[in-house]
């Protein structure tokens, strides 16, 4: 499939916009009995309707918790509602992307669409004991399950056993995601460490297994919360849990190749999880200049030029280990 083949159109939410919790597009139930306070998030960006598809499901299916309570947003609206199937990267934001302005300075700054957005949102997220935040890909490519740095959020993805590919990472240097914001941020040795974040890219926007992907993530999530057993997911979301993945790979992320300008290319057509065999082989030009792999058995992650320019991140470099 080619990245410019969208097959996967948006869901229709109007039934579920206003919400029920005073926040538009965010929905919370309560079970009235002790569990973690968990919490799903899609939409924050725009084009990334597999998660749209997971949440709506929820609501269509009445899930509701049997311990704890559940917390569904649809994130941001604004950008979905511009959402073109021609042009997808035009609806990933309105004025900045949402999901690097989980920092109390950039939330009480304000002054953009986002940052108002991720304020209405925020006491949401606060309270949420856990999180799985569903997002999408601008190319084709396997699932991943971006952790963090903290070991407890990878004992989480490798209790879930899928996806494959566990991506541990320190984020993002342009701004904070909402998966690291808060007790999510907190290193294990912080008595503020009791939260725990997933962020899951499902795969490609427009590719339909990517909706696949994201209900089986939510059902995997929710059961790893205690929030359904297996009977109250077998019997509201049949269907949405897939076979676990046949291994797991931890992928620790040593750093990114970032964009000089508009004119990076790569050498190939890299789709990302390859393993570049040796050290100082040559995967791109960054504004003509040679950028090569720093160690053997190098990893590619994510690679992608569709939103090349200066200080962008076009491929991460990772070192793979089986878990």
């Amino acid at each position: 499939m080619s990245a410019s083949t969208f097959e996967l159109l948006p869901p229709d939410i109007s039934a579920w916009r206003a919400g029920n919790s005073g926040t538009e597009g965010v929905w919370h139930f309560d079970s009235g009995q002790a569990g973690p306070r968990v919490m799903i998030s899609a939409l924050v960006h725009g084009n990334e309707v597999c998660g749209a598809w997971a949440l709506k499901g929820l609501l269509d299916a009445a899930v509701r918790p049997q311990r704890g309570s559940l917390t569904l947003a649809f994130c941001n609206l604004e950008a979905f509602d511009s959402f073109d199937p021609a042009d997808t990267d035009a609806s990933r934001f309105v004025d900045e992307d949402l999901n690097r302005q989980w920092s109390v300075d950039r939330l009480e700054a304000g002054g953009t669409r986002e940052r108002r957005r991720a304020a209405a949102l925020e006491p949401h997220v606060a309270q949420a004991d856990w999180l799985l935040d569903l997002h999408s890909m601008h190319e084709p490519s396997a699932p991943l399950t971006l952790t963090g740095m903290q070991p407890r959020n990878l004992a989480l993805a490798r209790q879930l056993r899928s996806p494959e590919h566990i991506v541990i990472d320190a984020g993002h240097k342009d701004g904070v995601r909402m998966r690291d914001f808060g007790r999510f941020g907190a290193p294990d040795a912080d008595s503020r460490s009791d939260a725990l974040a997933l962020l899951v890219e499902c795969g490609f926007h427009g590719d339909p297994a990517s909706r696949t992907v994201a209900q089986d993530q939510c059902a995997r999530f929710l059961r790893a919360a205690g929030t359904l057993d297996d009977a109250a997911i077998a019997k509201a979301l049949p269907g949405w849990l897939q076979p676990d993945a046949p291994r797991q790979w931890a992928l620790d992320v040593t750093g990114p190749v970032v964009a000089r300008g508009e004119d990076f290319r790569f050498a190939r057509p890299f789709i990302g999880l390859e393993v570049i065999a040796q050290a100082g082989t040559v995967i791109g030009w960054n504004e003509g200049e040679p950028v090569a792999t720093p160690y053997d058995d190098c990893v590619l992650v994510m690679p992608s030029t569709r939103q090349a320019r200066p200080g962008v991140t076009v491929v991460r470099y990772a070192r793979r280990r089986l878990l």
